[in-house]
């Protein structure tokens, strides 16, 4: 997957405005490059990941992006933001590696403003592999989020993916 094909995935999960979002398990930059793509100058973008080497970018056009070497399953310390909350979450291709998503989710989630979004980028219809040890398919997605606090997801955007089953990416906002 490329930038574009990213940013036609989240864009109409992220709406418009400058914003201060994190992307967790950020990996190599793809969706955190969308994401800074769509928000307007003047935003920060927390890109996170557990493996230092992923994290490079450090803007990407009018966007700030702030590489964070952490496990967003553990607890979730974003440099010079203290307590303030985000106006946004993503999570892309990130929670299914996480056993125990729920409680995961319920808390990185309560790292954002009420009414911010959250988007949340996974794999439907797909078997668990190596490549996916805990598959969130759409169906377990509402669950999920009103356990996390968030409104009903709404799949803003889906394509067949060329490793098996469908990638969709769902927005929420936090109630």
């Amino acid at each position: 997957m490329d930038v574009r094909d990213a940013v036609s995935l989240i864009r109409d999960g992220v709406g418009e405005g400058a914003g201060v979002w994190a992307d967790l398990g950020a990996g190599s930059g793809t969706f955190t490059r969308a994401l800074a793509e769509l928000l307007a100058p003047g935003s920060v973008v927390y890109a996170v990941d557990n493996d230092a080497r992923a994290l490079t970018l450090s803007s990407w056009g009018g966007t700030r992006i702030v590489p964070v070497k952490a496990d967003f399953t553990g607890p979730l310390e974003l440099p010079g933001l203290g307590d303030t909350l985000l106006d946004g979450l993503l999570l892309a291709n990130a929670l299914h590696f996480v056993r125990d998503a729920g409680s995961v989710f319920a808390r990185v989630v309560q790292r954002v403003r009420l009414g911010g979004q959250v988007i949340v980028v996974e794999y439907d219809r797909r078997d668990a592999s190596r490549w996916v040890p805990y598959p969130i398919p759409i169906s377990r997605l509402p669950a999920l989020a009103k356990e996390a606090g968030l409104s009903d997801p709404t799949v803003v955007a889906r394509r067949p993916s060329m490793y098996s089953g469908v990638l969709y990416a769902a927005a929420a906002s936090r109630l």
